[in-house]
Parts: C-alpha cells; structure tokens; sequence
C-alpha cells in the first residue's frame, strides 16, 4: 500500500473513532491545554494539597497571636452555708506581653518558613498532577495511534488475502500463499485486540487524572513552551526554581528559626496584666458587694528547668542539621532530574527524526514489494515481511513522539517550568 492510500486508510479510521466519541459523549476533540485545565480545576490530590496549604497559612497568624492583648470574662455562682449564703462573682482581665524573650518573632520566622515551603510544596503537587496529565494524554494518543495502525494492517492484509485467492482461482498463485496472508491477518486480528485493551487501560488512567473520559485527542504542540536551550541552562533552572528544592531551601530556613524557639523558652518575659472583679452576696449579710481592681507587671524569669530548654535547643539544632543535609539532598536530586530529563528529550528528538524516515522508507519498500509481487518478483512472504517492517516502523514512531511529549513535561518539572503556561 502506497502513502497516499495508507493515509487516506488512517484518516478514516480517525474519523470513524471522532464520529464515535461524538455519538458517545466526550468532547469531539480536546487538546493537551484542556486536559491539563480540567485536571487543576478538579483533580482531588491537588485539591487537598490546596485545603492543607490554606490551613498551613493560617499559622503565622497563630504566632503573632502569643504577643498580642488577650482578655477573658469569668464568673461563677454558688452557696455557702457556713458564711456568705448564696453568692457570686465575675472578674474581667487581660493580659498584654510587653517582652517575649523572642519566643513571637521566631516563631512567627519558623511559621512563615513552613508556609513558603508549603507553597513550594504545592507548585510541586501541581507541577506532578501536569506531568500525570501529560503522561495519560500521551499513553491514550499512541494506544489511539496503535488501534488505527493495526486496523490498517487488517485492511491491507484483506486486500492482500483477496488478491491471494483471486491468483489461485486463476493458477497464478499457490494455497500457501493464501494460508500465509490469512494467518497474518488473525495475528493482525489479535494484535488489533490488545492494542485496543491497552486504549481501554490508558483511557481509564487519563479518566483517574483528569476526571473525565478521553475523546477524540487532537495532536500536542510539537514542543513545550519554556524548554531550557542546554544542558547547562537546565543544571542552572533546577536549582533556581525546582520547586522540591526550594520546599527544602524554605524547610530548613523554618528549622534554623526553631532554635531561636527553643532558646527563648529559657528567656525572661514580662507581661503588663490588669483585672477587675465584682462580687455579690445573699445570706446573712445581704448588704456585702465586694469588688476588686488590680493591675501590674509580671516578671517570669526561668531560673531551673530540669535540663528541658538545654535538650529543646540541641534537638532543634540536630533538626536544623538535618534540613541542611535535606536541602543538599534536594539540589541534588533537582540537578540528576534535569540531567536525565534533558538526556531523554535528546534522544526522543533522534529517535522522532530516524522513525519517521524509517517510516517513508518501510512504506516505498512496501508499495516496491507489492509491484514486484505483481510480477511475480516478490514471494507472499516478502509482501508480509515488508508490511511488518512498515507496521513496526509506525508504531516505533509513535512512541517515540509519545515519550518526547513526557520527557519535555519531565524536563519541565525538574526546571520548575511544568504548570499551566508552559502547555498551550
């Protein structure tokens, strides 16, 4: 089969599954952008990583809280029947730390690093939610592709089983030659089978990621906005934005803010406090309504704290040791990402580029085969050796265009480049 019958072939095939997707109720076609814009509207892993950042963003607030005015009503009523009778009283007071010791402001440094790394945090539950959405759109695109080539196979081997019997009949060909076709065309019949439970498998991950079935895919962009142009630019982008890195960089800064924590418990505080009370009495001097008024500073100075703030300390300092090692860890990491990432998009770019001139060459050596076998040049089996080469030269290409698609994503991710603008 020529090109322009293969395409012709192909593009059918296309339309038949658009037509199909349209009758079944997916969108008729949807690209990568809306894959990706689903998925952050609706996926639930990002969604909780949203809600637990918000609840992280609320604990600065919490330790700004420990050095501002507090102030709390009480009262209380009962009986007494040895000297006052039935009574009550009710006091207000409130308290106002003047001097923490630094216990507020570094905790308010450790709350606000634990909220940067949080947000760091998220950008990376983001970026690895695009890159699952990547990965699915491109498993479902290539099982897609792998459907309709098998499909074409089986209807060129009809042709071919067709024009088998139709030589027999005339004594121009043998009962093996058409035995051949007809056995190739059940492999085909089966391999059509698999590639289709393979559609179903992907179409199910797409689903659990992006929250609704695949339709008719349209092509992705032929390359991700944002890519780095080196290897070197690559090194430099990870460790300047890869999120993970900087969720450590912003770790161990909250970890370092932790010691002054620690110390501070053993800090002198002072605390300017003030309270009114007032008191009513039944019984057997009905006429007593003590009241009271106060106000004051109050000194707490630790003098003795059986070892506790010494052992505070050295554990917030091996906490703080640790993030450092995190840290180192995570830029590491960050770096072997972006390398293994940009070796990957290389060779995929070689891998695109040599299958697609393997492809126009299986597919001349195929129309060739078939012209000689007119003939009677070729033999049955070199029909069906040239149409196998054809069909393992379309399906190589195919994944190869599949896995350059997720490598790019991947090499976004280690860049800190993967989110919704680097998908258009």
């Amino acid at each position: 089969m020529n090109s322009p019958v293969l395409a012709a072939v192909l593009a059918a095939l296309l339309a038949a599954g658009h037509a199909s997707a349209q009758a079944s109720g997916p969108a008729p076609t949807e690209t990568l952008a809306d894959a990706v814009r689903a998925a952050v509207a609706s996926n639930p892993a990002l969604a909780a990583a949203r809600d637990r950042q918000d609840a992280l963003a609320e604990t600065p607030e919490q330790a700004r809280a420990a050095g501002r005015l507090t102030a709390e009503a009480d009262a209380t009523g009962g009986y007494d029947r040895f000297d006052y009778g039935k009574g009550g009283v009710a006091t207000v007071s409130a308290a106002l730390p003047i001097w923490t010791g630094g216990r507020v402001s570094t905790a308010v440094r450790a709350a606000n690093g634990d909220v940067e790394a949080g947000a760091q945090t998220l950008r990376d539950t983001a970026a690895d939610v695009i890159e699952q959405v990547v990965g699915a759109y491109a498993a479902v695109q290539f099982q897609q592709q792998a459907v309709a080539i098998a499909r074409a196979d089986i209807a060129l081997l009809d042709s071919q089983v067709a024009e088998a019997k139709a030589r027999f009949d005339l004594g121009a060909g043998t009962q093996t030659d058409v035995v051949r076709l007809v056995a190739e065309r059940e492999g085909a019949v089966a391999t059509l089978a698999a590639a289709e439970a393979a559609l179903v498998a992907a179409g199910a991950s797409f689903r659990a990621v992006v929250g609704r079935d695949p339709g008719a895919l349209a092509p992705p962009p032929a390359d991700l906005a944002e890519l780095p142009a080196s290897l070197d630019e690559a090194r430099r982008r990870s460790v300047a934005a890869n999120p993970a890195y900087l969720a450590s960089l912003a770790a161990r800064g909250a970890a370092a803010a932790r010691i002054g924590v620690a110390r501070a418990n053993g800090a002198p505080s002072v605390t300017l406090a003030g309270g009114y009370g007032y008191g009513l009495a039944f019984g057997r001097d009905p006429s007593g309504y003590p009241a009271s008024a106060a106000a004051g500073v109050t000194l707490r100075v630790p003098i003795f704290t059986g070892g506790l703030v010494a052992s505070q300390v050295r554990q917030a300092q091996a906490g703080s040791r640790a993030a450092a090692h995190d840290a180192d860890g995570a830029a590491r990491e960050a770096i072997r990402a972006a390398d293994t990432a940009w070796a990957n998009v290389v060779a995929a770019h070689v891998r695109v580029a040599a299958g697609e001139r393997a492809v126009v060459a299986a597919d001349r050596a195929l129309a060739g085969v078939k012209a000689e076998y007119v003939v009677a040049l070729r033999t049955t089996l070199d029909i069906l050796i040239a149409d196998e080469s054809l069909r393992g030269a379309q399906l190589a290409l195919a994944s190869s265009r599949s896995d350059l698609l997720t490598g790019e994503a991947a090499l976004l991710r280690a860049v800190g480049s993967l989110d919704r603008t680097a998908i258009t």
